[in-house]
C-alpha cells in the first residue's frame, strides 16, 4: 500500500512540475510574439534577390505624407491598437488609452508597465519607405504602410531605443538582442518585398550577411 501511495505521490509530483515548467514558459517573454510571424530565411533570402537596388533619395520627404494612428475600432487609433496587441493584461480606459499593463521590448530585452516608456516603431522606417520607393505612391498607399497590423511592420519598443534607430537601415543600426536580429531582418525583407521598395547596395550586403545565418 505504501508503495501505491509513494508512486502515485511521485506521478502527482511529475505532473505539477510538468505544469509548472508549461505555465513559466507561456509567462517567459517571447521577442516574435507580438509581430505578426515573418516569412522564414530562406523565402527571405529569395525575396531579397529580387529586390532592386538603387540609390536612395529623400528629396521632398515629410513625416505629415504618411497618415499615421488612424483609426482603427471604436475609439482606439494604430497605437493604442498595437499597445494592446504587444502587452501583457492591458487595461485600457474608455478612450482606448493604454492604463496598466506589461510590454517585453524585443529589442532590448526591457520590460515596461507604463504604456509612455513605449513607441510604436515602424521597423521600415517611412523616411526609408520614402527613399526607396513611397516616394510615388498614392496617399491612401502611404496611410496604408504607416498603419499596417497585418504584415511585420508595427511593433511596441522602448522609447529611446526607437529614437535612436530613428530613420536608419540595417547596415548601420540592429537591435542590440542579437537573438532578434533574425526576427527582425526577416521582416524587413517581407515589408519591403510587399511594399516593392527597392534596397541601396549597403543595406543589402548587410541583410545578406544577416540572413545568411537565419
Amino acid at each position: 500500500m505504501r508503495r501505491f501511495y509513494a508512486r502515485r505521490r511521485l506521478s502527482i509530483l511529475t505532473a505539477l512540475s510538468g505544469l509548472i515548467a508549461s505555465v513559466a514558459l507561456f509567462n517567459a517573454p517571447t521577442a516574435s510574439a507580438a509581430l505578426p510571424t515573418p516569412v522564414s530565411g530562406a523565402t527571405a533570402r529569395s525575396y531579397l534577390a529580387s529586390l532592386t537596388v538603387a540609390t536612395e533619395d529623400r528629396t521632398g520627404y515629410s513625416r505629415d505624407l504618411f497618415n499615421h494612428w488612424i483609426t482603427i475600432s471604436g475609439s482606439c487609433n494604430t497605437r493604442e491598437t498595437v499597445l494592446k496587441r504587444d502587452g501583457s493584461n492591458v487595461v485600457t480606459d474608455s478612450a482606448c488609452a493604454s492604463t496598466s499593463g506589461s510590454w517585453y521590448s524585443p529589442y532590448d530585452g526591457a520590460t515596461w508597465t507604463a504604456a509612455s516608456d513605449l513607441d510604436i516603431d515602424h521597423l521600415v522606417p517611412l523616411a526609408e519607405a520614402w527613399d526607396s520607393g513611397a516616394d510615388n505612391w498614392s496617399s491612401s498607399l502611404r496611410q496604408q504602410f504607416a498603419n499596417d497590423l497585418t504584415r511585420p511592420q508595427l511593433i511596441a519598443v522602448t522609447d529611446n531605443v526607437n529614437q535612436a534607430k530613428g530613420d536608419q537601415d540595417p547596415a548601420t543600426w540592429m537591435p542590440s538582442r542579437t537573438a532578434y536580429r533574425c526576427t527582425y531582418v526577416r521582416a524587413w525583407v517581407q515589408v519591403k518585398y510587399y511594399y516593392n521598395l527597392s534596397v541601396d547596395s549597403a543595406e543589402k550586403s548587410a541583410l545578406t550577411g544577416y540572413l545568411a545565418n537565419c
